[in-house]
């Protein structure tokens, strides 16, 4: 996971999540959790701020939601 991330709001994290299969099962005060239905281990955790996400956190979230690459999660954008 070596290739540099464009800034992302949590909004259109959460949509690409959505076109990977991923639904949203809450929104508990200013986080958003999701699950894949088919893998339940599969939850991830967006937080939702106003401006971009920063990079760490994106990149935890993708490694959370079990993408093997960047790109892979950069072509559900």
């Amino acid at each position: 996971m070596n290739q540099r991330l464009p800034a992302l709001t949590a909004k259109e994290v959460i949509r690409a999540l959505e076109r990977a299969g991923f639904t949203v099962t809450r929104m508990s005060g200013s986080h958003c959790r999701l699950v894949h239905p088919g893998e339940p281990e599969r939850k991830v955790t967006v937080p939702v701020h106003a401006g971009d996400l920063k990079r760490g956190t994106l990149r935890a979230i993708i490694a959370q939601a079990g993408f093997t690459s960047v790109a892979e999660f950069l072509k559900l954008l």
